[in-house]
């Protein structure tokens, strides 16, 4: 991967939220571990996927890469810039070209505002446009995200859940960021309505040449589309191939165990298809297990080796990169 094509660069992440006990005198008796040690890296105007359970860590991941959590550690380098030694205003001039869309579109725009004022409420802050190009720049954006540009003074309780997400896509459009967090933009609405989401963040993507980390749960979305797929359990990832290569050769137990639950569309295949159930419920991230995270669970786990070490995330080719014992 050439070093100019990197657009964001994350090493050894971690975000601890600490465990207190007491009301007056509180002692730090632990660490709930989100996130745990990630390492990976964006390419400018690409899709990187980011599956994984409830609960894994992919939406505080999301988080600690714009900083609206402080990282416990690591770094997260954003066109060459370290994010995490940031603050104050030159923080804030970053924060331009880094934009998130929530994943509830009712809870993310507020109830009390205008769409002309939650839109323009970036440019705004960030001293971009005033007065009359300031209303005019959000009612293009508007007309960009497929809405009708004279909803500028209609409130956010006037429209449907899939409208409310196009509403915070212009939102995230306003200021021309170079790179979006989608975090699950359309787990919360219709089915008929996915598709039509999803098809427009492409356009905006070719249009704007944005370069996106899609967080997901429904692997059939990330196949449509991520140019790679990171997929993640309990703070760590733990398999990170090309779109292709997760379908055609998943390496890890956890890949393949997600992937045997996707339903197949061929009633042929899917009745010849063996799924893979995994035993047990996902270890507390207060308490992970030693070794390799996924051992408890895992159906080839290696004892003695498992339940002791911890895998190294390696690459086995081709920008393959997979942490686990069994994959040389």
């Amino acid at each position: 991967m050439p070093e100019n094509d990197i657009l964001l660069e994350v090493k050894n992440l971690k975000m601890w939220f600490p465990i207190t006990q007491g009301i007056i005198f509180q002692r730090h008796i632990g660490d709930i571990k989100a996130v745990d040690g990630l390492n990976f890296s964006v390419r400018r105007g690409e899709t990187l996927g980011l599956v994984g359970e409830s609960g894994c860590g992919k939406t505080t991941t999301g988080r600690a890469i714009l900083q609206l959590y402080r990282p416990t550690e690591g770094d997260v380098y954003f066109e060459g810039q370290n994010l995490c030694k940031l603050k104050g205003e030159p923080l804030r001039r970053m924060r331009r070209k880094m934009q998130m869309i929530f994943q509830d579109p009712y809870a993310s725009l507020n109830p009390r505002m205008t769409v002309g004022d939650i839109v323009s409420e970036p440019l705004e802050v960030h001293h971009i446009l005033k007065g009359k190009a300031l209303r005019e720049r959000v009612m293009d954006l508007l007309e960009v995200v497929g809405l009708n540009r004279y909803f500028v003074n209609r409130y956010p309780h006037e429209f449907s859940g899939g409208q409310r997400q196009r509403i915070g896509v212009a939102r995230a459009l306003a200021v021309q960021p170079d790179f979006i967090v989608c975090d699950e933009p359309i787990s919360a609405l219709d089915v008929s309505i996915q598709a039509q989401i999803i098809n427009l963040l492409e356009e905006l993507q070719a249009e704007f040449h944005l370069t996106y980390l899609f967080i997901a749960h429904d692997l059939s979305v990330v196949k449509h589309i991520s140019d790679r797929v990171a997929v993640m359990y309990l703070g760590k990832i733990v398999e990170l191939p090309t779109r292709a290569k997760l379908y055609e050769n998943p390496l890890h137990p956890y890949t393949q165990a997600l992937l045997s639950a996707v339903p197949i569309p061929d009633p042929v295949v899917e009745e010849k298809r063996q799924r893979i159930i995994l035993p047990g419920d996902v270890p507390s991230p207060a308490n992970p297990p030693k070794g390799c995270n996924f051992h408890p669970r895992c159906p080839v786990k290696i004892a003695g080796t498992c339940d002791v070490d911890e895998p190294e995330f390696i690459d086995v080719g081709g920008e393959h990169w997979v942490a686990c014992h069994r994959v040389k």
